[in-house]
Order: C-alpha cells, then structure tokens, then sequence
C-alpha cells in the first residue's frame, strides 16, 4: 500500500486529518517540527510514522515523498505579529516551494494543500467572498495573507508543471488543539471569561469537516481548483458567548470600538516592542474583529455531493467538551 505524507501532522488539522485516514488504514508519514500532538490516543499516534523535521529541508522532503504516492501539505505559520514577518514568508511560501518541488521530482500523484480565506481577495464590508476573487495587495495588507496567496502561486505552478493538486481555503477552523496557538486559543479566552466583544462577522468551520473535505478531494478526480471551506458565517460575539456558555463562564460584554481597538493595537505594539513578546492585538487582527466578511461555500458542496458541513454551535459543543476532558486530565 502506498504511504501518504502528512506535513505539519502536529497541528491541530494535521491531528484531524491522521484521524480521518486511519478510518481508512491508510500508511500515514507525519512530519513535525515540535513534540508529538496531545490530542491523539496513544493508538492513533503509534500508527503514524513519525519523522521530525521541517519543510525547508529539500533532501528530508524529497527522500519521504519517494516512499508516498500522496501528499498533504498542512505546515506553515498563522501569525499577524510583525516582527515574525520574515519567518512566516520563509516558512509558508519558501517551504511550500520546497514541498511542491519535491513532489515534482517524487513523482507524487496528488497533492492536497491547505492555504486560508486569507488568500482570497477581499470584498468591500457586507459582501460575499468566492473563490473567483483576484489577489489585490491594496486590499489584503497581512504579512499572513500575502504568504499563504504567495505560497498557492507555488502550487498553480507545480499544477502547470504536470503535479494534480487541489487546495482548500479554510475559514477559522474550530477544534480541540493546543490552545495556547492559533484559532484554539480562542477557546482559552471563552475559558478566562475575556470581556471584550467586537461587532465583525467571519466564517467558521469545524477541523473535522475540513479534513473530510481534504480526504475526499484527494479521492475526487478533481484538479486544478480551489476551494472554500465554511460551515457558516457567524459574529464574533455569538461565537464567544457560545463558548463562554458551554464552559459555564461568562460571556463578553463590553463591545470593542473601532476607535478603542486602533488604540489598543498602538498600545500593544509599543509593549511588543519593549518587552519582545507578541502583541495581543495587532493592526491587522484589529481590523479584522471589526470587519463584517461572509463566504460562500458553494463551490465545494457541489463538487462533493452528499457533502455537509456539522453546525458551528454543534463543533462548539463538542471543542469545548474536549477542552474541558482535557483540563480534567492533567
């Protein structure tokens, strides 16, 4: 049976993803940078090949690729922190050249790759985000945003150079991780009762459906697109309160300004400066609580029929039930 490589199989998609496969059986690499992941059982892990590395390591790419048939590329950086900026280009769009030309060079028969709505360009406030919007630098001023657009001109070149690839562009995925990183921390804020609340809508979607949705694109004959993955778009408020409510805590109440946010971005980043750590609050993610951006998910729904995504205040539920079991392990 052919393998199938898995990068960044630490993440918190990577472990949903390990799970889907060995539905399967399928002979899974996963390659990872940090520690194993906390949220498999110890029979998930012992049925992964685990590899430590990272994907700018052409020679370790290249040699795992020649032993798999298929490849599913989930490294990479969600940062909006400025100083990190170098780091998240390297990573997302250096080390996705390196895994698209690895796969060339393999001979992989498809590769699935995980970008972000963040690639997509943007509409004015209201409107609906599809798959058909062109990248506008004006438009799209995360450091992030401009990596994972950058890293997908990677792959629709490799696509161009005879590699089969689909990619999948998530919304906020909601699952049980670490949350000290990524969209998991918001869960540790609904724990901590943070008070704040903003106005902004976004969509959102819970890891299972997307790693679904990956698992059978990789199945699919389908090449050479690119998808939105969202259950539903929601306020940031109504996600929050959910959360809070599901752990037994209070919810936000006390409603972000736009005026207090580009206050407190400047604030942060004066702290960010002088202590080194990471900003809570940057431009960019201030203006983004602020926005009001909807997407449409048509596109995969028909070309996975039978496809269905599981309602946010269900993936809610269940996350916070996970971090709760967590929490009541250690």
């Amino acid at each position: 049976m052919s393998k199938t490589l898995i990068t960044g199989a630490n993440g918190l998609l990577g472990t949903y993803l390990i799970r889907e496969l060995l539905k399967s059986n399928t002979q899974i690499i996963g390659l990872h940078r940090a520690g194993l992941p906390t949220t498999l059982t110890q029979a998930e892990l012992d049925a992964v090949e685990w590899v430590k590395g990272d994907i700018l390591d052409v020679v370790l790419l290249t040699d795992l690729m020649e032993q798999c048939a298929y490849v599913y590329h989930c490294a990479g950086i969600v940062s909006f922190a400025p100083k990190m900026a170098d780091t998240i280009m390297k990573i997302n769009v250096e080390g996705t050249a390196n895994v698209v030309n690895a796969a060339l060079f393999a001979g992989i028969k498809k590769l699935v790759h995980v970008s972000s709505v963040a690639a997509i360009g943007r509409k004015r406030n209201n409107e609906t985000v599809t798959e058909g919007l062109t990248w506008d630098d004006n438009a799209n001023p995360s450091v992030y945003g401009k990596s994972k657009y950058l890293a997908e001109l990677e792959v629709w070149r490799a696509y161009s150079e005879g590699l089969d690839v689909a990619i999948v562009n998530p919304v906020v995925i909601l699952g049980v991780g670490n949350w000290l990183h990524g969209s998991s921390a918001t869960f540790k804020s609904a724990y901590n009762e943070f008070p704040w609340y903003t106005e902004g809508v976004s969509g959102f979607v819970d890891a299972e459906d997307v790693a679904r949705s990956m698992v059978l694109l990789m199945q699919s004959d389908i090449s050479g697109e690119r998808f939105i993955i969202s259950s539903e778009d929601k306020s940031f408020r109504a996600v929050f309160t959910e959360m809070a409510e599901a752990f037994g805590k209070r919810p936000p109440y006390k409603k972000v300004t736009p005026f207090l946010a580009s206050l407190v971005w400047r604030i942060e980043q004066v702290k960010g400066i002088l202590t080194g750590k990471d900003p809570l609050l940057t431009k960019e993610t201030a203006e983004t609580a602020q926005q009001k951006v909807y997407f449409d998910n048509s596109k995969i729904c028909n070309a996975l029929p039978g496809f269905t995504f599981k309602p946010i205040s269900k993936a809610i539920q269940e996350a916070c039930a996970g971090y709760i079991k967590q929490l009541s392990d250690r």
